[in-house]
């Protein structure tokens, strides 16, 4: 009796640890959702009353990126984390299998849809002869098509080796791809532009597929220390990729909407209402993310699950509305 009782004490702690960790978690996320539920629809609901015309095919565009930019941050996260296990002492030797073959795959098939529409002069093709593959080396969107299509590739060859991480090459391609593609030549100073979205898509995938990829590792480390350790090392990278990613992200803005135009086109443009959702769910995630370090602290990686979790599936909100802003028109005014 006396071994049998502390252990179901202990055992009631952790359930309600979990309780008190889960349920205000899933309140928070339910109430910031909210504030994105528009824009989250689709591009017609962003585009309603702005007097702005939608581009064809917005919603398959948005969601090809969508699926491209999480495809980007699995692998990306999990060559992150897994550079961090040596520093974590005791660590057990069980680690969650990879999804970075799978995860590149995807990302292949949404850079060849991607790559479609730009072989059809940036519509979405209605059969395979409207498609011009070789029209795509004559346009420098079409090259970036390709670069990312053929990076995947081999990301994903480069995976399913014996040397995983060799994959970060073809990744970090991806992302110059996606940063070049962003700011095209037309653009005043696109070569800043194009740095601005390095950085943010490089931290930003650091940040989700790391979170993505901590949270299963310590579900894999259930009943160790280990995984506490683990959250907190992730914890304090990832203070510093959120600066870098609300910098550039305002830096961007700033150069697309000037300061005295922003309040205007935020509730104006579709880009603007897209952007205000994104800077909403972002304030979510950095109140999930404190609040989980907080718990981390106090009380324990258990009680510290519950908001990290939370914040993970609205990340996956923010790759989602950040799909949809690369899909929809910028309203540059120099």
């Amino acid at each position: 009796m006396t071994l049998t009782n502390p252990r179901s004490g202990v055992t009631g702690a952790h359930r309600g640890a979990r309780r008190s960790g889960t349920g205000p978690a899933v309140a928070v996320l339910v109430l910031v959702a909210l504030a994105a539920l528009i824009p989250l629809l689709g591009p017609p609901p962003a585009l309603h009353g702005t007097g702005e015309a939608p581009a064809p095919g917005t919603g398959g565009i948005a969601l090809l990126r969508t699926v491209l930019f999480a495809a980007l941050a699995v692998p990306v996260g999990e060559l992150f984390v897994k550079r961090l296990l040596p520093s974590v002492p005791h660590a057990p030797p069980a680690v969650p299998r990879s999804w970075s073959t799978v995860a590149n795959a995807v990302g292949f098939a949404a850079a060849i849809g991607l790559a479609s529409v730009v072989a059809t002069g940036n519509l979405v093709p209605e059969s395979l002869a409207a498609i011009d593959v070789g029209g795509l080396y004559d346009s420098r969107d079409g090259k970036l098509a390709l670069l990312e299509v053929n990076a995947f590739l081999v990301a994903a060859l480069c995976a399913a080796s014996g040397r995983p991480g060799t994959q970060a090459w073809p990744l970090a391609a991806v992302v110059a791809a996606e940063a070049l593609r962003a700011h095209p030549k037309t653009e005043y100073t696109p070569l800043i532009g194009s740095g601005l979205t390095l950085i943010h898509l490089t931290c930003a995938s650091l940040w989700v597929g790391g979170l993505l990829y901590a949270l299963r590792t310590m579900r894999a480390w259930r009943g160790s220390e280990a995984g506490g350790v683990l959250l907190g090392l992730y914890a304090r990278v990832a203070a510093v990729l959120l600066v870098a990613i609300t910098a550039t992200g305002v830096c961007s803005s700033l150069r697309r909407m000037p300061p005295g135009t922003i309040l205007e086109q935020l509730t104006d443009t579709a880009y603007g209402r897209v952007l205000l959702a994104k800077v909403i769910l972002m304030a979510g995630v950095a109140a999930l993310a404190l609040w989980a370090r907080i718990r981390l602290a106090r009380a324990g990686p258990l009680s510290a699950r519950g908001p990290a979790r939370a914040e993970a599936y609205l990340l996956a909100l923010v790759v989602a509305v950040s799909g949809l802003l690369t899909a929809l028109p910028v309203p540059i005014r120099w």
